[in-house]
């Protein structure tokens, strides 16, 4: 299926993708250590207790987590009784994958549904462009499982298919977070076989649009 995505190559200024995907967030902790990591310094043993909890992990409201950026206080520590490890109050700011809306990202398509294109950035997976973002008039190759983009030219239309690992620049202008806490089940869901157990929803997606120049696949556009 190579070639043929770039029938209509169009010349368009290309939009610049912004940095601004990962911020600082400033948060507060409190790490047990236990009695074999005294030996240790403090700030190691803290920064490794606090990647270990958080890094990889969706934080409700606030994003992906990454990795530890640095401390900015330690309260005093407290070991209470039963229980040989220290307790420390921590303040901290951690860097979290967090796009802000209308914010451009280039990803790669993860593969297509009938309910859109699905992108990947690596580190993170749960992006969807839904059918009536992408460039119209849009239709899905059932045959491939391909999204398809009919673009007119004044030879005539042109498929210009959005295939799987292919580049895609898109825009994001709208997210979701889902509280998947643990919860104790309801009556009802006792009772229900796990065959019938809903699937798993993701803590955290982003959703995407194409549907105006200079987005989609980077080999669609030209810079000159």
């Amino acid at each position: 299926m190579q070639g043929r995505k770039n029938l209509g190559q169009r010349h368009v200024p290309e939009p610049p993708a912004q940095a601004g995907m990962f911020v600082l967030v400033e948060m507060v902790d409190t790490v047990r250590i236990p009695p074999w990591q005294f030996e240790r310094k403090l700030n190691d043993s803290i920064a490794e207790e606090l990647n270990k909890k958080l890094a990889n992990k969706v934080v409700y409201n606030v994003g992906l987590c990454i990795c530890l950026f640095d401390i900015t206080k330690l309260e005093d520590a407290y070991v209470f009784p039963g229980d040989g490890a220290s307790h420390t109050k921590v303040h901290f700011r951690y860097v979290v994958f967090h796009p802000f809306l209308d914010e451009i990202l280039i990803g790669k398509i993860k593969g297509c549904s009938p309910e859109g294109v699905h992108v990947s950035l690596g580190f993170f997976d749960d992006i969807l462009i839904p059918p009536e973002s992408l460039q119209q008039p849009a239709k899905f190759d059932e045959a491939e499982q391909v999204w398809v983009w009919e673009y007119e030219t004044e030879e005539g239309a042109h498929d210009l298919y959005m295939d799987t690992g292919e580049e895609i620049r898109f825009r994001v202008v709208d997210e979701s977070f889902v509280d998947t806490s643990p919860t104790g089940p309801s009556s009802a869901e006792a009772t229900t076989s796990s065959e019938e157990l809903p699937k798993k929803e993701a803590p955290y997606t982003l959703v995407g649009s194409i549907s105006e120049p200079g987005l989609g696949l980077l080999s669609w556009w030209t810079s000159n």
